[in-house]
């Protein structure tokens, strides 16, 4: 099971590519925050389908939530139009790189403190050399 997360994992992250590519030619026809509006309605729309059919929840307890937990949607709106803005102008491969390194540091804070219910592991010097790996990248590709 582990390694399918990984294949779903890579295939996320390829998605990810495409998407950002797609929406930032999206963006310069209809307008970058009419694009991330267009995206999270079509996500609305096919995922309150799928919810409709076969979701097993209780949409409804979403007011016995943790507050700071309904803040995962407000991320995704500063995720997608960040990366709607900057592919234009940095271009898809350089957008994703920066994306992965934001998420790098930010993981590797959350984990050293054991934030939002994840196992506390230490920042060590492989993770900071893999942050600077990446920021290495970062510049060779630009």
């Amino acid at each position: 099971m582990r390694y399918l997360a990984y294949i779903f994992a890579l295939l996320a992250g390829a998605a990810l590519s495409f998407e950002g590519g797609i929406y930032a030619e999206l963006g310069k026809t209809i307008g970058k925050l009419e694009t991330s509006f267009y995206n999270f309605s079509m996500g609305t729309l096919i995922v309150g389908l799928i919810w409709l059919f076969s979701g097993k929840g209780k949409l409804s307890y979403t007011v016995h939530a943790p507050k700071w937990s309904l803040l995962g949607g407000v991320l995704g709106v500063v995720y997608l139009t960040s990366i709607v803005i900057s592919v234009p102008f940095v271009g898809v491969g350089i957008t994703m790189v920066s994306v992965i390194i934001g998420q790098l540091i930010m993981s590797m804070v959350i984990e050293h403190y054991g934030w939002l219910g994840s196992k506390k592991t230490r920042i060590n010097k492989e993770k900071i050399v893999a942050v600077v790996s990446m920021l290495i990248a970062l510049i060779l590709i630009n």
